[in-house]
């Protein structure tokens, strides 16, 4: 990597990039615009930095020549592989130079002209500045999950987010730097950098139809992402497990020196075996749920003990 000695830039603006190729060029033709619009009414520099997170498309390729062609803004991290959309942000994190830093996705969901509502709350003061999509034009089901998982997450881990699935959203160089410090091997970024925000806003942006291509979050890694958020800020499902645990040894036995004086008194009888069986199986359930709970932990910790690369980065093609 060739060191760039322009000077430091007001704003940066990191973008995941996952087989985007077929929207790239309208990103382009609206980011801009709206970029150079936006430093010249506030007089500030930006910067773009894109983090192609293994594309197998040409997406590499468009970003390299979107390097050549405004190589004063622009600068793009090419990983080896794919190592996953935190991952990237974490990377744009470490190589994004301005005293604020919004994060944008590729797909256009989020329109690049709602910038400028972020950089203004950023230069008000305020260190996070998150976001709650307006009209939300996803599926009925994607809402509702959504819906739920916020309550979930909130009620377990009492971090206050309104849409955490919202990627565009601006920090303070301050909670960056903090947030790079942070050595977890899997984390949920938005919600960690809340808990290091002295000054957090929410405020209200636009959403619109994905501009081309599908979603990159299949219902699986969904799951997988609030797994990893509860599981990565609260023991409380530990907890909570502990307590049903406990209860439902005292109903058990409850139930067992019921059916043993019953038995010494009306002797034996089959009428409730079936509900032994039912009985049997809600216990057998509840044991696997608390094993897969323990098993995340366990995970994590595992993961964290061996001490790899978050990612790794092949190339970044940015100005000489």
């Amino acid at each position: 990597m060739i060191a760039n000695s322009a000077p430091t830039p007001t704003l940066s603006i990191i973008i995941p990039v996952y087989n985007e190729e077929d929207g790239l060029q309208a990103l382009f033709d609206r980011l801009y615009p709206a970029l150079d619009r936006l430093a010249t009414q506030r007089s500030i520099t930006y910067e773009i930095v894109f983090v192609n997170d293994g594309s197998k498309d040409r997406s590499a390729g468009i970003l390299a020549n979107q390097v050549d062609m405004r190589p004063d803004v622009t600068r793009a991290v090419m990983f080896h592989s794919n190592f996953g959309q935190h991952m990237a942000i974490m990377a744009g994190f470490e190589y994004a130079k301005g005293e604020f830093i919004i994060t944008l996705d590729a797909d256009l969901q989020n329109p690049p002209e709602e910038i400028d509502l972020l950089t203004e709350q950023l230069v008000k003061g305020y260190d996070y500045v998150g976001t709650v999509r307006a009209d939300r034009r996803d599926s009925f089901f994607r809402k509702l999950a959504s819906r739920a998982m916020n309550r979930l997450r909130e009620s377990i881990t009492h971090i206050t987010m309104t849409d955490q699935g919202c990627m565009l959203r601006g920090y303070s160089r301050r909670l960056v730097n903090l947030v790079r410090q942070c050595d977890e091997s899997n984390t949920f970024i938005p919600a960690l950098a809340y808990t290091f925000a002295a000054n957090p806003i929410e405020i209200s942006v636009k959403h619109e139809e994905r501009f081309a291509g599908e979603s990159k979050y299949s219902l699986y890694q969904l799951i997988r992402l609030n797994f990893d958020l509860v599981t990565g800020f609260s023991i409380m499902p530990l907890q909570i497990f502990s307590i049903l645990g406990m209860l439902l040894s005292i109903a058990a036995g409850s139930l067992f020196v019921y059916l043993a004086v019953r038995r010494f008194v009306l002797g034996a009888e089959s009428e409730g075996l079936f509900t032994l069986f039912a009985l049997t199986f809600f216990l057998i359930g509840v044991i696997l749920f608390g094993l897969g709970l323990l098993g995340e932990y366990i995970g994590r910790i595992y993961q964290q003990i061996r001490n790899r690369p978050r990612y790794i980065v092949k190339t970044v093609l940015e100005k000489k």
